[in-house]
């Protein structure tokens, strides 16, 4: 397997439940990268909660946040690329403000969200950063939006789908996300790989999540974890083992390092 460049989701994949990566984990990227090849981290959360882990493996690679809308500088943090998603916001309000619903939406200087939760306290102690707005989202005043997501408590494909002629729509359990058209982990990866002159064909894609299903079918090996989808493993050409096992680890080590092929996933 010819390989120059590794893509790696984070939640479900790099990490576990505890938002913990463990040593395993990180071993196997270093030797991956001593050997040559280039790892980069592909997730949908923003900058803030990715530069910690990124830092903690010791990468110097571009961070691919909120699904592809932006990519950050390894060095300095600053966005190097952002593509930002222009809805109807009143109509947007109206479908959602009324609901059971939390609204997430994540922009160029920061989050605002209608309420808190343990997930955005998360969000807060690792990246250092609270919400630049918590309340009703029609009395914020934001701009330059990267990502919206809707989290309804379930799957809710039929309040998705009003959103298709505006946004690319990630349809999810326990709700939605909204990017720019034609955005995705995958149009973000095209971009660096690009400027590193790596072919599609030598690039591993590794994830869990229906985020991930075009860049496991667009990248020349796609490889789903063992918790994902059916949706999700039926569009990679290799599962792996559960994210709680180290599944990434797994892969790495039978597959892509010559020593460690003796290992089974």
């Amino acid at each position: 397997m010819n390989v120059r460049a590794m893509f790696i989701d984070m939640d479900g994949t790099l990490l576990k439940a505890s938002n913990k990566i463990s040593s395993r984990n990180i071993e196997a990227i270093h030797m991956l990268i001593n050997q040559g090849t280039k790892v980069f981290l592909a997730t949908g959360r923003h900058y803030e909660v990715t530069a910690p882990y990124h830092k903690e493996i010791g990468l110097r690679t571009p961070m691919i946040c909120l699904n592809g809308a932006a990519i950050h500088d390894p060095m300095t943090g600053k966005a190097i690329q952002m593509k930002t998603v222009h809805l109807d916001e009143q109509r947007f309000h109206a479908l959602t403000a009324d609901h059971d619903y939390n609204v997430i939406i994540n922009t160029a200087d920061g989050v605002y969200c209608k309420e808190t939760n343990e997930e955005i306290d998360y969000w807060t102690k690792v990246g250092q950063i609270p919400p630049r707005f918590i309340g009703d989202l029609r009395q914020a005043n934001y701009q330059d939006v990267l990502k919206y997501s809707v989290r309804t408590g379930a799957a809710c494909p039929e309040v998705s789908a009003l959103f298709k002629q505006e946004a690319q729509v990630i349809d999810w359990n326990d709700g939605f996300e909204l990017i720019a058209p034609n955005v995705s982990k995958w149009t973000a990866i095209k971009s660096l790989i690009r400027a590193y002159r790596i072919s599609p064909n030598e690039v591993v894609a590794i994830g869990d999540g229906p985020n991930d299903i075009e860049m496991l079918r667009q990248a020349g090996t796609g490889v789903a974890m063992g918790n994902a989808g059916e949706e999700v493993k039926a569009a990679a050409d290799f599962v792996t083992g559960h994210h709680e096992q180290d599944g990434l680890a797994g892969f790495i080590e039978r597959y892509l390092l010559e020593p460690y092929k003796s290992y089974v996933i």
